[in-house]
């Protein structure tokens, strides 16, 4: 058994973290001792590793909480893991070309700044007008 602690340094895991997870349902509350301090099995920094490492790779909590409902489940095929990757793989490579697109953008006012007087700035004028930029490069992230 794991202390909260000894769990999220195993895991390379905070431990606000690691409550935030219990509470909303990616983790299950652990076991408490007899002094109330939660007492974690192997099977928890396993689970907690996945999540990381799900994080770490972009998908969403509720896309993690998918896959480890299905991963909870071996016995079902993998057609709805591999669809969750798929998406996944859809969002950074729309991430990517939103990117790709701020970059450009960021390079042509750099480009055009005489590096003069503020009055004659570039950046300036282009930020204040999007109407100025060469792409759409959108508002947001769409995830987030």
């Amino acid at each position: 058994m794991l202390s909260i602690g000894k769990l999220g340094a195993a895991a390379g895991v905070k431990v606000p973290t690691i409550r935030y997870y219990e509470q909303i349902g990616l983790l299950e509350a652990p076991e408490r001792s007899a002094g109330n301090q939660r007492l974690y099995p192997a099977s928890a920094l396993d689970r907690l590793r996945f999540i990381r490492h799900s994080r770490e790779l972009g998908f969403p909590l509720d896309a993690i909480r998918e896959l480890l409902d299905l991963a909870d489940r071996p016995d079902r095929p993998c057609a709805a893991i591999d669809a969750i990757a798929a998406r996944q793989l859809a969002a950074t490579r729309a991430r990517i070309a939103r990117l790709r697109a701020l970059e450009g953008e960021l390079q042509r006012m750099l480009a055009g700044c005489a590096t003069g007087r503020v009055s004659d700035c570039r950046v300036i004028e282009v930020l204040g007008d999007h109407a100025l930029c060469a792409e759409d490069h959108g508002a947001t992230d769409p995830e987030g």
